[in-house]
């Protein structure tokens, strides 16, 4: 695929990327709770749903999520319930002296709820079903071309989804007593809370 066309589809991607929304919030909202290392799990489940979608755009399935349109609510709502639950546990944790975050997530449940939240997130589905077509010329791909922009999609997620988590996760760095790591816990049950608001009532 020709420069232009990479470089376009890559600035467009890194705007959609990087305008907050429920990804964004939820990502911010587990580094505030759990440092850079319980962020990370749900980057990489959030990468796995935009490549899910990447494909569904590139091979022309668009009318296979439109299809499955009510599994994808219930994925929705299910995800929204665990970032409420996850919510709950920042929102209730006690910092002291031996615990100042509340015990961290199974991984695989962190990147579950990543990927959750981007397969029941609008955006993600404007953009790849909606807006890609319009900037990437889907009748002209080809195995480099498809090489090519999941490369990208996966280079501009992580640095962007992993920037996120690390600025959160320094911010966490300044607040060193249990009081301070207390209200940085309910800010981030906050914002989970506020995420999964974003992925239930978005349209």
């Amino acid at each position: 695929m020709d420069l232009f066309t990479l470089l376009t589809f890559t600035v467009a991607y890194a705007i959609a990327v990087l305008v907050p929304g429920p990804g964004v919030a939820a990502v911010v909202a587990r580094a505030l709770g759990g440092g850079f290392r319980g962020a990370f799990p749900m980057v990489l489940g959030i990468l796995a749903g935009d490549l899910m979608y990447f494909v569904f755009a590139v091979f022309g399935l668009a009318a296979v999520a439109t299809y499955f349109g009510p599994v994808f609510t219930v994925v929705r709502w299910a995800g929204a319930a665990y970032l409420l639950y996850i919510a709950y546990r920042f929102w209730t944790a006690r910092p002291g002296a031996e615990q100042m975050k509340p015990k961290t997530e199974g991984w695989l449940k962190t990147f579950l709820a990543g990927f959750s939240l981007t397969m029941g997130n609008p955006k993600t589905i404007v953009f790849y079903l909606a807006i890609l077509p319009t900037v990437i010329p889907l009748d002209q791909m080809n195995p480099l071309a498809f090489a090519e922009l999941t490369f990208i999609v996966v280079v501009v997620l992580l640095i962007i989804g992993c920037g996120y988590a690390l600025l959160a996760s320094y911010a966490r760095d300044f607040f060193k007593s249990p009081k301070a790591l207390g209200r940085l816990n309910k800010t981030a049950g906050a914002m989970m809370a506020t995420a999964a608001g974003f992925v239930v009532f978005q349209h």
